[in-house]
């Protein structure tokens, strides 16, 4: 794996490489109005990532470039390429980032497939067997 670059005027403070990749995906997508930003850790449940971010742009055009700045900041300020799927579209964007996997969606879309609740397994109480 490549060595994270400085970053340049950024206010990254994580040490962790996937923790520095996380908060500048939550900076990015904060700075560009993204709307109901959830994080769903992963570490433990899944190896595909440690971090899932969920959130809404307003339309496919802001969804759309939401996910462009985000693939541009995470190359400029961690010199790592990421994948994207859904980008002609927009109404449902993948980036693939290695640690952190971010899901961006109009909001029709996000309630349609409520990745939230599918991702959350074991954080809810567990049900109560009845005593006989």
């Amino acid at each position: 794996m490549d060595a994270p670059a400085a970053s340049s005027g950024g206010t990254l403070t994580a040490t962790d490489p996937s923790d520095r990749l996380h908060e500048l995906v939550l900076k990015s997508l904060d700075d560009d109005q993204a709307v109901e930003t959830v994080t769903i850790p992963l570490a433990g449940k899944s190896s595909i990532a440690d971090h899932m971010v969920i959130a809404s742009g307003r339309s496919t055009r802001q969804v759309a470039s939401m996910a462009t700045k985000l693939a541009d900041r995470i190359k400029t300020e961690l010199g790592r390429s990421v994948r994207i799927e859904g980008l002609p579209t927009a109404d449902w964007v993948l980036i693939d980032a290695g640690d952190v996997i971010v899901h961006l969606f109009r909001p029709e879309v996000r309630s349609f497939y409520n990745l939230e609740r599918m991702w959350n397994f074991g954080d809810a109480p567990a049900p109560v067997a009845a005593q006989a």
